[in-house]
């Protein structure tokens, strides 16, 4: 959609000009001074066309700086001691990095294990057991 905007401006190319009568022209489509509010409504609704496309679109995200905090912080973060933390990082079960003898962990990673963690509601578990129940009774039935 937003091609076709640029399109139609592009098409119109409204570049507004005084001639020598003192009459407001448009340069390639010839309006007449007479012409001019539609020409003026015309933009101002590919302007508002652009300015609904510009709200609906979504900004590219930046990329955020990676930058490793220590156990201390990843502690604080994810609110265990650090006896469990070193266990979670023992068994594997907790993102981290080891360079020497120093534990590093990302906020991010960090943060995505917290969420993927996520228990459902009993309201989610009946829906889904519902689900269940009905897609493999209708498979019985073909």
């Amino acid at each position: 959609m937003f091609f076709d905007v640029i399109q139609n401006i592009k098409k119109h190319q409204f570049y507004l000009h005084h001639n020598n009568q003192k009459q407001l022209v448009m340069s390639t489509n010839e309006i007449k001074f007479e012409d001019l509010p539609k020409a003026v409504a015309l933009i101002l609704n590919e302007v508002e066309n652009i300015k609904t496309l510009v709200k609906e679109s979504k900004r590219p995200e930046l990329k955020k700086e990676k930058t490793p905090i220590g156990i201390d912080e990843a502690c604080k973060l994810i609110g265990k001691a650090k006896p469990t933390v070193y266990t979670l990082v023992r068994k594997r079960i907790i993102p981290s990095y080891k360079n020497g003898k120093k534990l590093y962990f990302f906020k991010d990673e960090l943060l995505e294990w917290i969420e993927s963690g996520r228990r459902k509601t009993l309201d989610e578990i009946e829906s889904d057991s519902e689900n269940f129940i009905r897609s493999n009774n209708s498979s019985k039935r073909k």
